[in-house]
């Protein structure tokens, strides 16, 4: 059927007959020189062109979006056409597409979790820009335009890339008590995802250097180095981001890179005069109309509204942590961070809440 296709479009370009029409004629262009290059398929005068930003566009969790494409032919025929556009979201390796939105004309179809949160943008003739409402975490990444018009089927790439922070993670059970499964669900737990590569990347060119290894949204675990040192790949590599490679999913156990992005309300602290248990510190956050912050609220909240208290707080996975934005004496050490007392099992201190707006 292939050879039965290609040979009748050649019969109708080359022959008496009038070539194909849906709207353009189509010429099916052999190559003269005859080295081995693939054919090459035009529309007769006019050929369909789709652009996206070049740019990544950066957003937040809970904003809204919109991921620029336009569409054109050369030249311009000016005719009205009812093409087919649909997004995709793909992975880091192109290897897998995720359907994000189908439209044809006026009428679209948006997919999984993008149900009730993505539709197509046309407010000029040759716009197919796709919009996403209440962005989410996971999100971020790469998405394809495709526009398709009859036989022409052009695509561009444009990367969306959320505002984040990406923190290690441990368990009060330890270092290295996860295998990939369960370092998404603490991740989950915290308000938080796995980062990605590029996201750890990103991290460490601000100055991220943690010596733990831990699992990345791919499977694979990493960690990021700034200052080489005999424990952490040696003195003799060059600052970068260590890598393991793919490990096994259910058998290995490492720590967790997770990322979180900025916050939909605010985070708060409370204190009793003799401090709090940790049952009495959830009470407090419900009695105060909000709940008890996870560690992605309180690492989100230093890194994007520059919270900053040097008094310990219970934090919702047990653990007793502190902001530390402006660097000060009695207040750890001297580079801004969330600090962390650990998973104590006794002890009375104050709470860190997170309340929606």
């Amino acid at each position: 059927l292939p050879l039965l296709l290609k040979a009748t479009l050649l019969h109708l370009a080359s022959g008496s007959h009038h070539p194909f029409y849906n709207g353009f004629y189509y010429n099916h262009i052999m190559n003269d020189n005859d080295n081995g290059q693939d054919k090459v398929d035009y529309f007769n005068g006019a050929k369909l062109v789709v652009e996206t930003s070049k740019d990544p566009v950066y957003s937040y969790n809970g904003a809204n979006v919109t991921l620029p494409c336009h569409y054109r032919y050369e030249p311009d025929t000016g005719a009205k056409r009812k093409i087919r556009i649909k997004w995709s979201k793909l992975r880091d390796d192109y290897t897998k597409e995720q359907d994000v939105v189908v439209a044809i004309g006026k009428t679209y179809m948006a997919f999984g979790d993008f149900k009730g949160r993505a539709h197509i943008h046309r407010a000029s003739r040759h716009e197919a820009s796709l919009v996403i409402s209440d962005v989410r975490l996971k999100d971020d990444g790469k998405y394809r335009c495709e526009v398709i018009d009859g036989l022409e089927d052009e695509s561009d790439v444009v990367d969306l890339r959320l505002q984040g922070i990406v923190f290690p993670y441990q368990p009060p059970r330890g270092q290295y008590r996860l295998n990939f499964h369960e370092a998404e669900q603490v991740c989950q737990d915290q308000g938080a995802i796995l980062a990605s590569f590029n996201q750890l990347f990103q991290a460490w060119s601000e100055g991220l250097d943690w010596c733990n290894a831990g699992w990345l949204a791919d499977g694979t675990v990493q960690y990021p180095i700034r200052l080489p040192r005999k424990p952490c790949g040696g003195v003799h590599l060059a600052p970068g981001i260590r890598s393991y490679g793919p490990r096994h999913r259910h058998l290995h156990r490492f720590d967790a890179f997770c990322f979180s992005s900025a916050l939909k309300g605010e985070v708060f602290y409370l204190d009793h005069l003799d401090g709090m248990t940790l049952e009495e510190a959830k009470q407090s956050c419900q009695d105060a109309g909000a709940e008890i912050a996870r560690v992605g609220h309180l690492y989100s909240a230093w890194k994007f509204l520059g919270l900053d208290r040097c008094d310990a707080g219970w934090l919702a996975d047990g653990s007793v942590r502190y902001p530390i934005a402006t660097p000060r004496a009695n207040c750890g050490p001297a580079e801004p961070g969330v600090r962390s007392f650990g998973f104590p099992r006794k002890g009375r201190f104050g709470v860190f809440c997170y309340k929606e707006r």
